[in-house]
This record gives C-alpha cells, structure tokens and sequence, in this order.
C-alpha cells in the first residue's frame, strides 16, 4: 500500500494486486462516475459526504466512496494520472446508529450517508471529477463477512449483492463545498 496522493491504478506495491493491473474504476464492482473535461478550474474545500439509497441481499455489508481528481494525459502519464483525494466507508449495520447496530433487511431500500474526511483541492482546466462507489476497500479498511455477525466472532462469509439506487425516488447524490 501506498500513502499520499496515489494514482488508482495499483501496481506491484499494492498488496494483493495482480497484472495486468488495471485502474480501479475498470472492476465491475466500482461505479465510477465522472463530469466531463473541466472548461475552468473549480476548488473543492471541505467535507465530502455521500448520500446514497442502497439495498443489498446481505444483512450487513459495506459502501465505500473515493472522490478523485483525474489528471489528464501527460508525458509523465500517458493514461492520465487518477488521484485519491478523500475516501469514506460505512458498515451498513450502523445506518441508524454506532451505538446499537441493527441489521439491513434484505432487499429493503435504505438512505445511508458516508462522510469522508475533509479535503482541498484545485481541479484544474482539463481535468475531470471523479467519484467511486464500492463495497470493499482491502486493504485500506477490513472486510465485511457479510453476515450480520461480529468480525471477531464469525469464520462465515457470505457475498453480497449491492445496488446503489439513482432514480427520481432515490436520488443519490455527492455533496462537496466548491469555492468560486
């Protein structure tokens, strides 16, 4: 693993990456959502904060969200250069509370919010926001057993299936501070 502003293709530093090492957002696990080429430049200063409608056949499983400031090509990055600038997580059994966790029903659509730390940063002209959502994120933070049951005391995993809802019911959506 890799510390700072990294790009978010992994490479034989990251630990369990394997070639041909492909950028993060090509997983089919990952939506990846980005604007076009940026025609002026725009500043992101302060919290980042996903609210997502989501539904899973678990009864507990995780949502992950990166936003990423995507460099275009250069002579450095003939690919472009995707940079990690805040990220977030919430173990879904906590979507009421941290205090007393309370089990997804599965299928049932739930608002859930994800906060990522703080963060500042200047996209340039030509670059592009970028916004990931997932389910993991190994490993930079531990994996959901997917069963409901404490991490310590279960040996069982279960896959779960996610969906991220974006209609005009469950509007998902990504809130940042942009300063003019």
């Amino acid at each position: 693993m890799v510390g700072g502003a990294f790009n978010q293709v992994p490479d034989g530093r990251f630990y369990g990456a394997r070639e041909p090492y492909l950028p993060l957002n090509a997983r089919p696990d990952v939506i990846s959502l980005a604007t076009p080429p940026l025609t002026e430049p725009l500043t992101v200063a302060g919290p980042v904060t996903a609210r997502l409608f989501i539904s899973s056949s678990a009864p507990d499983t995780d949502f992950t969200v990166k936003l990423i400031d995507v460099h275009p090509p250069n002579e450095d990055y003939p690919q472009g250069f995707a940079m990690n600038l805040t990220e977030g997580i919430l173990r879904c059994r906590f979507h009421k509370s941290f205090e007393h966790p309370e089990p997804l029903t599965p299928g049932e659509v739930y608002e859930i919010e994800i906060t990522a730390p703080d963060t500042a940063n200047l996209f340039g002209v030509g670059h592009r926001l970028r916004v990931d959502i997932s389910s993991s994120d190994f490993p930079r933070f531990d994996v959901n057993s997917n069963t409901g049951e404490p991490e310590a005391l279960t040996r069982r995993k279960a896959v779960a299936t996610n969906r991220v809802h974006m209609d005009a019911a469950h509007p998902s959506s990504i809130l940042l501070w942009v300063n003019d």
